[in-house]
């Protein structure tokens, strides 16, 4: 009989005032029993509806069904048939919006853990089991890859297992994208990307870091030098700003740049080449992921921290899980306010911002309630940090150095169903396409697109 509990075995996590002084994860994940008791809340529907909200439509009842009974491998093996990446997806998929999210047992209580069982399970296949993996046969059809996050990872991991010479070219030092420079240590270890990563190194795939396509070479000469189908998954690495008065004054980052910093280059270590102001107040705009990732950073080096969001708690996009977190990690949430002017002292550093009060009207095109500035409620907030967390765009190289491919007014490229773009041969998907969006968003996307490579190359 199913364990008909109405809640979650709950995750273990760090305690708050702990974590608040170290990068280590903070959920500390699931043991063996905990894991095997959770899946035993599985109704394993006929239907399977969790498997239609996973964009990359793993068989969960059937991996559940095996972690219930054990088998931690079997229920690896099934995850694996579809997912390039299952100790990522276990982390940091929104699972609350996606495969959870059309659970059953969500009617009277809360869902299946799904993502806590991933996780559980892509851990217990990386600490037991070490066996490479084994490089398919040559189709001797070599495809390129731009951009080495979720999307290039994904679609490489695709086609290398159907024989497919798959190059992927990365403008960073290290491969990852935004699993290793925007996702923090406390949330996804980076020793786990990497460790996902060189399991397709084991199926053949090439990554070429220090290529910045549009510059180190082109997409037309990629083509020229034998490639016969190209993935663009550059994602959106170009970051809004607000066009405020003293945006540009020192001490204020983007969320790319100061999440950069501290993830990718450990610029909080003592010692760091390329050190990362400490600052004492800092002040966070935005109210998503990034923003929630980019405010427990800067708690973790010692600031009070402000989160200045221009909508209610009920319309913040943050995952709950990501909120809850920072709340108990202490930082604060300045709800129905938003910035209009940045403050700076005579050396050009900033030194506060300028905030008015907002209040909710009539809902947007989006669905949620347009936040409406309210006359003379302007007040300042006396910081020595500004980070800017809302939104990025898909950076212009490539379409400017690559004829005929059509875009969008926000530079997304324009794919069809099979994502292609305008140009036959030459596809794109994840944030490139859709602009900011979710890592398991993306790794569809690359799925997707790897069906349709193979497609095109098998005519």
């Amino acid at each position: 009989m199913p364990n008909m509990s109405l809640e979650k075995i709950a995750m273990p996590v760090q305690p708050a005032d702990e974590r608040i002084n170290n990068f280590e994860e903070v959920a500390t994940g699931y043991t063996a029993e905990m894991a095997m008791e959770e899946a035993t809340r599985c109704l394993h529907c006929k239907h399977k509806p969790c498997v239609n909200g996973c964009p990359v439509n793993v068989n969960i009842p059937d991996f559940i069904e095996k972690v219930k009974d054990g088998e931690f491998e079997e229920a690896y093996r099934i995850i694996s048939l579809t997912s390039s990446l299952p100790a990522v997806c276990g982390r940091v998929c929104p699972q609350e919006n996606q495969c959870e999210k059309y659970c059953v047992r969500g009617i009277k209580g809360e869902s299946v853990a799904i993502g806590r069982l991933e996780r559980f399970v892509a851990d217990y296949h990386r600490e037991n089991n070490d066996a490479p993996l084994t490089k398919p046969e040559s189709n001797h059809h070599k495809v390129a890859l731009v951009g080495a996050g979720p999307a290039g990872l994904t679609c490489a991991g695709d086609l290398a297992k159907q024989g497919y010479e798959v190059t992927i070219f990365e403008a960073l030092h290290v491969a990852g994208g935004v699993l290793m420079y925007g996702i923090p240590e406390f949330r996804l270890p980076k020793e786990i990307v990497q460790k996902e990563i060189s399991h397709l190194k084991e199926l053949g795939v090439e990554i070429v870091t220090n290529f910045v396509v549009g510059r180190s070479d082109s997409i037309d000469s990629l083509i020229e030098s034998g490639y016969e189908a190209i993935f663009i998954g550059s994602g959106a690495g170009l970051p809004n700003f607000m066009n405020l008065e003293g945006e540009n004054l020192k001490g204020v980052y983007s969320a790319n740049e100061f999440l950069t910093r501290i993830n990718l280059m450990k610029a909080y270590k003592e010692g760091s080449a390329t050190p990362v102001q400490h600052p004492k107040k800092c002040v966070v705009v935005g109210g998503g992921n990034v923003a929630m990732d980019a405010a427990r950073c800067a708690r973790r080096l010692g600031s009070e921290v402000h989160i200045v969001y221009r909508r209610s708690m009920e319309e913040l996009p943050a995952r709950k899980e990501e909120v809850e977190h920072a709340q108990e990690e202490g930082i604060i949430f300045d709800l129905l306010c938003n910035p209009v002017k940045v403050l700076g002292d005579e050396n050009g550093w900033v030194n506060g911002i300028e905030c008015v009060r907002m209040e909710l009207g009539e809902p947007d095109e989006s669905g949620r309630r347009r936040p409406v500035e309210i006359k003379d409620s302007n007040f300042t907030i006396d910081i020595d940090c500004m980070i800017m967390a809302i939104g990025t765009s898909p950076n212009p190289l490539i379409r400017h150095t690559t004829e005929g491919l059509e875009v969008n007014r926000k530079g997304c490229f324009i794919v069809d169903d099979k994502n292609m773009t305008s140009r036959a041969g030459i596809y794109a998907g994840g944030d490139a396409v859709t602009g900011a969006a979710t890592v398991i968003q993306a790794m569809g996307a690359g799925k997707k697109a790897a069906s349709s490579i193979h497609e095109y190359l098998s005519k």
